[in-house]
Parts: C-alpha cells; structure tokens; sequence
C-alpha cells in the first residue's frame, strides 16, 4: 500500500511538471523510481521513458486544443534527435549504475539552473498575436534545429529523460519560438525522442515492475491535465523556481549517495 501510495504522489508531480512547464518531468521520474520505488538506475531510466512518452503525449493533446503547438518546427527538431536517442539508448545499458546515477544528478542540477535563471522578458512571454501566429517553420534555422535536436536526442536516450527542460530554452532562444507555444511544442519533442530510446532499451531483457509503473503513469497523466491548468493560473517564473528548488535537492542527494 505504502508503495502504490508512493507512486501515485510521484507520478502526480511528474505530471504537473510536465504539463505546466513541458519539462522537468523526466527528471524528477528517474530519482523517484530509484530511492522511493526500488528501481535500479537502468530500470528506472527505462520505465521512465514509458512514463513520460504517455505523460507527454496526454499534455501534447491538451495544448495542441488550445492551437500551442508549433507542429512543422517541433517535428524538424524531434526527427533529428530520432537516431542519436537510439544510439545512446543502446550504449546506455552497458554504463554502470554508479557512472549513469552521478551523469543524470549533473543532468538535474543544469536543469534546475536553467529552471531557476531568469529569461528575458522579451523571449519568455509572447503576446496573443505571437501566441497563434500560424507556424514559422519557413524562417526557422534548420542548421541550428538539427544540432539542437541530436544534441537532445543523445541526451534523452543516454539517460532516460524526455529533455523538456532543454528543448523549451532551445526552441525559445535558436528558432524564436513564443514561450507559451514552446511548452506545448517540446511536449512532441519529448513524445518521439522517448519513443526512439525507448525502442532500442526493449531489445534489452529488462525487469520492470508494472503493479508500480501502471499507477504511477496513471496519476502522472492526470496531473498532465492539472498542471496545463496550473500554468494558466500561476505564471511560468514561479513554477519554474518551485520546480528547480526541488530539483536541486534531489541532485545534491544523488551525488552524495554515488559518492558514499
């Protein structure tokens, strides 16, 4: 009981991060899965790309109703992070735990720095007329879309994390995308990156405990749901900061227990 208790409190927050934020989720997944639910590191990376490809695709739905969805730029970035997920979600399970604990705390400690930093105003709001302007794909940079997207794609299978928390500021800062479409855009990002990885990790035998990842995908797709409503209520900022604050604590933790 206590255990299922565990997964649906944590599969909540992940949810939340993912729909309020279009990142963030991942990170917070893979922590909880090894010291609250007892998963090993290559478990848990595993089940958390389950996790996070149903999440991700729930909050996808959600913004793309509300037209925050820019689906010309987001697929040209997440194509190019297809093969590079792959490959290094096929290199990962041959890194031991130890080495794939301490990579990920680093990971969630430049996560919750970028959470955290201020953005320019300029570049993290956008006005109504931005907001639904039709797509901009035929003046984004494919130059910097590809590098951008196989640099996250190398990064999403090589640790298990959707990399919402990246693609957001990518897609703000290189292709010009407005802030309130970025979250709703790196949601797809996220969806086939994860897919990729988590193709090339099945070919593993791989245990994974489906009584735990079941609630645990369960209440991280409403809270999907619920934080796309939070983010409308309570502005990105402070989100952000609440978000980053924990993520710092959960790296500092994982640091310290692959050192002891």
């Amino acid at each position: 009981m206590t255990t299922l208790i565990l997964a649906l409190v944590a599969g909540a927050v992940v949810g939340l991060a993912l729909g309020g934020l279009g990142g963030g989720g991942s990170v917070l997944t893979v922590p909880a899965l090894i010291y609250l639910l007892g998963f090993t590191p290559a478990a848990a990376t595993t089940a958390a790309l389950l996790i996070v490809i149903v999440t991700s695709l729930t909050g996808l739905v959600a913004h793309a109703r509300d037209g925050h969805v820019r689906w010309r730029t987001g697929g040209l970035f997440a194509m190019a992070g297809i093969v590079p997920a792959a490959v290094s979600g096929a290199l990962s399970v041959r890194i031991p735990a130890g080495v794939l604990t301490a990579a990920f705390a680093v990971l969630a400690v430049v996560a919750a720095v970028r959470m955290i930093r201020p953005r320019a105003p300029a570049r993290c709001e956008a006005t109504s007329a931005e907001e639904y302007a039709p797509d901009p794909a035929d003046r984004t940079d494919t130059g910097r879309a590809v590098r951008a997207g196989a640099g996250l794609g190398s990064v999403t299978g090589f640790l298990g994390v959707g990399g919402g928390f990246l693609a957001v500021p990518a897609l703000v800062t290189l292709l010009a995308v407005p802030m309130t479409a970025a979250v709703g855009t790196s949601l797809l990002v996220i969806t086939v990156n994860s897919t990729a990885a988590l193709a090339t990790r099945l070919t593993t035998p791989t245990s994974l405990d489906w009584a735990v990842i079941a609630p645990f995908t369960a209440a991280a797709v409403l809270g999907a749901w619920d934080g796309k409503r939070l983010a409308a209520k309570v502005s990105t900022a402070a989100l952000q900061r609440i978000f980053g604050a924990a993520l710092i604590a959960v790296a500092l933790f994982m640091l310290v227990d692959t050192v002891v």
